[in-house]
């Protein structure tokens, strides 16, 4: 069974960092492009970034240069390290790989 289970939102201030995490199990991601995508409240889904199989990694414009994806095969896991957070970086954060989803988990950053 394909379980994605995210975990390291919560609620930061704008300018402060959070790290997300994806835990992959029943398939191993490394064939694979695996990343991330968000949904503000009231809004459709974007894309935010993703990491091939190769170990290439793209990002939104929206967060180039402050969001960092990466990965770890030996425990089967992605990260995104985000800094710099601002308002509109609010959302629910799920990981996403081939039509597997994860249960998402909410970033909020507001002072």
């Amino acid at each position: 069974q394909v379980q994605l289970v995210e975990s390291g939102g919560g609620l930061v201030q704008p300018g402060g960092s959070l790290r997300l995490s994806c835990a992959a199990s029943g398939f191993t991601f490394s064939g694979f492009s695996i990343g991330w995508v968000r949904q503000a409240p009231g809004k459709g889904l974007e894309w935010v970034s993703d990491i091939q199989s190769t170990g290439s990694t793209y990002y939104a414009d929206s967060v180039k240069g402050r969001f960092t994806i990466s990965r770890d095969t030996t425990k089967n896991t992605i990260y995104l390290q985000m800094n710099d957070l601002k308002p509109e970086d609010t959302a629910i954060y799920y990981c996403n790989a081939l039509e597997y989803w994860g249960q998402g988990t909410q970033v909020t950053v507001s002072s």
